[in-house]
């Protein structure tokens, strides 16, 4: 009996430790954690994001004011029903002489291979980049949220990226969507 409760008490601790230690969401107003991602394939994705290279780059390296981070994955039904509004969200910013080179959106498959990340651009003919994250690193980093969840961060005059944004659900309305973002950013 002694050795089964001394298994149980181990167990409940390292369940409590496990969620302990998982990281909260990033919150409004806070500072994002570093993100890296491996460096665009091709080069329009390089050029729109305005980062080069072979390897990786940093989040912050993105050549915007605004940068919106779509977490998503390939088998999320929500994510897949989303896909052809945040597909208009990435369109109307690119339409506008006001934003487009202000704001750029990406998007970070959770759980997702290169190859599955590819098959998602394809079979929803998104546009913007899509970057893997199959070993969990940065879904761990941002809390381990459910999908599809975007965070807005804008870059301040001291050169830290601070969050605006940070919510569970999808984009819906594209128009809604972008004058949220442009509001809360600040950018006009």
């Amino acid at each position: 009996m002694l050795k089964f409760m001394s298994s149980l008490v181990l167990l409940l601790l390292s369940y409590t430790f496990a969620f302990a230690s998982a990281l909260p969401p990033p919150k409004e107003g806070e500072l994002l954690p570093e993100i890296v991602l491996p460096a665009p394939q091709d080069a329009d994705g390089q050029r729109y994001l305005g980062v080069s290279g072979s390897q990786t780059f940093s989040v912050f390296d993105i050549q915007a004011e605004v940068v919106i981070i779509q977490i998503f994955s390939m088998y999320c039904p929500y994510c897949q029903a989303d896909a052809p509004f945040v597909n208009e969200l990435y369109h109307q910013i690119q339409k506008s002489p006001q934003i487009k080179d202000k704001i750029k959106l990406l998007g970070i498959g959770v759980g997702n291979s290169r190859f599955e990340v590819d098959f998602f651009r394809k079979k929803y003919d998104v546009a913007f980049p899509l970057f893997p994250d199959d070993k969990f690193v940065i879904h761990k980093q941002m809390g381990e949220v459910r999908t599809p969840y975007f965070i807005g961060i804008r870059k301040h005059p001291d050169g830290s990226w601070k969050v605006f944004y940070s919510k569970l659900g999808g984009v819906k309305n594209a128009d809604d969507f972008l004058k949220t973002i442009r509001k809360l950013s600040g950018l006009n």
